[in-house]
């Protein structure tokens, strides 16, 4: 990549041109060519337009931050990004910018009143804005996270895509269901504000992935079988951790698992079907669901009340399995618990949700899309 030319004209975008290692700031054209490319330069394919009046190398990778970074440069004075990308931004990575049809969504800039020119890529609200929901995150003006997934609940295409929103971004520790509801009611009137406090309501604080926050929802809406037990851990009659099921019916006995592509590799089936034998032997009920599972939604749940039925009936002879949780565990099942944990234990504890979330995405690298189901 071509050494970044000098630093951006304005006072509030006088920030390093590298915010963050493998982005480039898009720059202004310069006469002299000190602080970016020539008029004549501007026009060559060494150069791509970025938005109006900006410009970056064509060698600058359009990663999904570089995107985000390059919308950023048409905010006004008074503003910044939300939505999805100011929620990747802050470290939610299940949100990719990427909608239902595998189009780009475009990076919304929160704006209030001012003046700014509709641009290719980006959405622009003209939403009222308190300067109190603005907070800077690597030289980007942001809103600040629980605004941002309110906005995005608020214009979530339905209620279900709403529950996703705020689960991904509880996942990333960023909004607790409870941080958005008291938001939710400071704001009562605001468009799509009814849906967003249904969504609030239906969202899951400890669901690593949308297709499990899908499989949830079937569970305590289409099958009416309560709230649901996600990534909680399961462990043998002398304390042993056995599993943990992407959902369990700790009344039952029954482990739900949502097998995704990875699931299909050699390697990872074999992991799988270890651990339901595993499960198997001490007494649980095993009920998987694939992706083309969760476009009958209805289907799915006569599923699980079918699995429930048979998990009930295991003679309490075989129960070999319990809840209760061992005094050496350390439970992470809330926005609350995450949060508390000492660096090292976070690192220790959670450093699987960025080590194996590339992999584990059934629709790729950190996927946020629209699940539901047509």
């Amino acid at each position: 990549m071509p050494a970044p030319p000098g630093q951006p004209d304005r006072p509030d975008q006088s920030s390093p041109a590298v915010p963050r290692p493998g982005l480039f700031r898009p720059v202004r054209r310069d006469p002299r060519g000190l602080s970016g490319p020539t008029p004549k330069m501007a026009r060559t394919d060494g150069w791509r337009r970025s938005s109006r009046g900006r410009y970056v190398p064509a060698s600058v990778e359009r990663t999904v931050e570089q995107r985000i970074l390059e919308a950023s440069a048409a905010l006004p004075d008074f503003g910044g990004v939300t939505g999805w990308a100011a929620l990747r931004w802050q470290g939610a990575s299940w949100f990719d910018g990427i909608g239902a049809a595998g189009l780009e969504r475009p990076v919304t800039l929160a704006t209030s009143g001012s003046r700014t020119r509709p641009q290719a890529g980006i959405a622009l609200s003209h939403e009222g804005l308190d300067p109190h929901h603005l907070i800077e995150v690597d030289h980007l003006r942001l809103t600040t996270a629980v605004r941002s997934v309110w906005f995005e609940m608020r214009h979530a295409p339905n209620q279900t895509q709403a529950s996703i929103a705020l689960s991904m971004a509880a996942y990333a520790d960023l909004v607790s269901v409870q941080e958005l509801l008291d938001f939710a009611l400071e704001h009562p009137a605001w468009t799509g504000a009814p849906q967003c406090r249904r969504a609030a309501a239906l969202a899951y604080e400890n669901a690593w992935s949308p297709p499990e926050v899908i499989l949830a929802l079937t569970w305590e809406v289409e099958a009416g079988l309560g709230r649901p037990w996600l990534n909680r851990p399961v462990f043998d009659d002398h304390g042993r951790h056995i599993g943990t099921p992407d959902l369990f019916d700790p009344e039952t006995g029954l482990a739900i698992e949502y097998d995704g592509k990875h699931h299909l590799q050699l390697n990872q089936r074999a992991q799988d079907l270890g651990r339901e034998e595993r499960f198997r032997r001490h007494g649980l009920e095993n009920l998987t669901v694939l992706a083309p599972h969760l476009a009958d939604r209805h289907a799915l749940a006569r599923r699980m009340h079918e699995a429930r039925a048979r998990a009930r009936g295991q003679p309490e002879s075989r129960r070999r399995w319990s809840v209760e949780q061992p005094s050496w565990w350390t439970p992470t099942h809330t926005v609350a618990l995450r949060r508390a944990l000492a660096p090292r234990d976070r690192a220790r504890l959670l450093g699987y949700r960025w080590a194996d979330r590339d992999s584990q995405s059934p629709l790729g690298p950190n996927s946020v899309r629209e699940w539901t189901q047509r």
